[in-house]
């Protein structure tokens, strides 16, 4: 079932990047270049698919690869942001663990939100081929969710919920691969 999860929030963040894009669900693409772009990131399989989903990967050079995979991050940033802005509207009890549950999503959500904005600076900075900052930028969007996952950890009697977790190991991997792929940009 967590895998299930994990591959419908994978799904999600995907179709969302994609909105803007042709509606073409899956295209060939240039495979090669997927693939051995795709060999120098840590979830190959997640690389693969998402890129080949993604109906301006024909065209892409492996620079247009990571733009494409940044994209998906930022629709997994959004999509957990609006997640967890939906679970503050949740009818709860007027009890303090209550209370402290809200603050603590509202925190996760800004922390989902400035992972966003850290990908969108690793959007230009790819433009600008400035690809240690881009790096930087998507490394420091991974870490976001730690802030959020400690904000648990810091009230003991507030359980970490499974979908987030599932949420923010998808975002996580993601953002693992968009790294492998600024690596082998040089």
């Amino acid at each position: 079932m967590a895998n299930f999860r994990y591959f419908l929030v994978l799904v999600i963040s995907i179709s969302l990047a994609h909105f803007f894009h042709q509606p073409f669900p899956f295209v060939n693409g240039d495979t090669d270049l997927i693939q051995r772009t795709c060999k120098t990131t840590k979830y190959y399989d997640l690389c693969v698919s998402s890129l080949k989903s993604d109906s301006t990967s024909p065209e892409a050079d492996t620079k247009g690869l990571a733009v494409i995979m940044v994209k998906i991050g930022m629709a997994n940033a959004t999509s957990t942001n609006s997640y967890l802005s939906s679970q503050l509207t949740q009818p709860k009890n007027a009890n303090n663990k209550d209370a402290v549950m809200k603050m603590v999503l509202k925190e996760c959500a800004l922390k989902y939100s400035y992972a966003g904005d850290a990908l969108k600076s690793s959007l230009q900075n790819l433009e600008d081929e400035s690809y240690d900052y881009a790096y930087m930028n998507v490394m420091a969007a991974a870490d976001y969710p730690n802030a959020c996952h400690n904000a648990f950890k810091q009230n003991p009697k507030l359980v970490y919920p499974k979908e987030l977790a599932l949420r923010e190991d998808s975002f996580k991997h993601i953002c693992d691969v968009v790294m492998g792929i600024i690596n082998a940009l040089g």
